[in-house]
């Protein structure tokens, strides 16, 4: 077992049980939530900060540095997995409930791009910087060089390369040691008074395109964040997301009066009907949280975990319901 998930509770929503003995599921206020099992970790990091200083700015760009700085993770920062032509490149948001937004992508050379796109957000009048301007603002910010391609990342690209085939793997997040075509984590949190803020960072797909990015740094598409509303993010094929600008559309369905929960299946029965067989194999998930700390997840296929921490720090991992099955791991 990831020691990232030591003590926590693997639930469905609504409390039916995706493995092991059967807990009911907790009805405490959530404070921060993020997609995967990986997100356990992440949100002990991002509870700490939220402690420490009050600000889930601080707290949702804490947390993403974990995955971000994990060798063991191959599609966060560093050690992901690169490009078709060996480059790693990342991709990262960060969002705040009154329009503050900052973002980067096919960002090269620096381990955690969700603090310089942090830095786009507050140093600059742009809220979206890519490839090598985003690399020279991260430059001229001070951020430190680091070198992403470790010498495991690069065995595993060079064994693609021998057939260069490229296939989605559903739910290949939680599968540790292969070769993880995509991943994300986005982590959105409501603060008691329902203040809301949110991050997501990726690698992206591995072995893709150079120059392809996904959903993830999207305002509004891997995440969108409102005040009075709430917050949404999204994981899987980031190109199924963005065709319906998936976490803006979570969040506009909460707006209109649905829950977390039945806004991320609105969400999904969407991509389903509008893209039929061309997502018959392919994960996508929606997690939200709205302004009262309620939480919902949704995804086309079974495997979806998520990460869910309350207000006095303890955390259950949760398998999310699926348009072809109940939650399971």
């Amino acid at each position: 077992m990831d020691t990232s998930r030591r003590g926590a509770m693997v639930l469905g929503i609504g409390g039916a049980a995706a493995a092991g003995p059967v807990f009911a599921q907790s009805k405490r206020r959530a404070l921060i939530v993020s997609t995967w099992d990986f997100g356990a970790a992440a949100n002990a990091a991002a509870y700490a900060q939220w402690k420490k200083s009050g600000s889930l700015l601080d707290a949702v760009e804490a947390g993403a540095r974990v995955p971000e700085a994990d060798p063991e993770n191959h599609s966060v920062g560093y050690a992901g997995y690169p490009d078709r032509d060996g480059h790693v490149t990342l991709d990262a948001i960060i969002m705040d409930d009154r329009g503050n937004v900052g973002a980067v992508a096919a960002l090269e050379d620096f381990m955690h791009p969700i603090s310089v796109a942090r830095r786009v957000m507050e140093k600059t009048p742009h809220t979206f910087l890519v490839g090598e301007g985003a690399r020279q603002f991260a430059t001229a910010e001070g951020f430190e060089k680091t070198k992403l391609l470790t010498p495991e990342a690069e065995k595993a690209w060079r064994e693609w390369l021998k057939t260069a085939k490229y296939q989605p793997i559903a739910n290949s997040e939680n599968i540790r040691g292969s070769a993880l075509d995509h991943d994300t984590i986005g982590m959105v949190a409501c603060a008691p008074d329902g203040k809301l803020a949110g991050a997501c960072t990726t690698s992206g797909m591995a072995f893709k395109l150079r120059g392809r990015v996904g959903d993830s740094p999207q305002a509004g598409s891997g995440l969108f964040v409102e005040a009075g509303v709430g917050a949404a993010t999204a994981t899987g094929v980031g190109e199924e997301v963005t065709r319906i600008v998936g976490s803006a559309r979570v969040v506009g369905s909460m707006r209109a009066g649905m829950s977390p929960q039945a806004a991320c299946r609105e969400a999904v029965l969407h991509i389903a009907k509008l893209r039929g067989d061309a997502v018959r194999d392919a994960q996508v998930g929606f997690l939200a949280i709205n302004s009262r700390g309620e939480v919902g997840a949704f995804a086309l296929q079974p495997g979806f975990t998520f990460a869910v921490t309350d207000l006095q720090g303890s955390t259950q991992i949760r398998a999310a319901e699926s348009l072809k099955g109940r939650g399971t791991k």
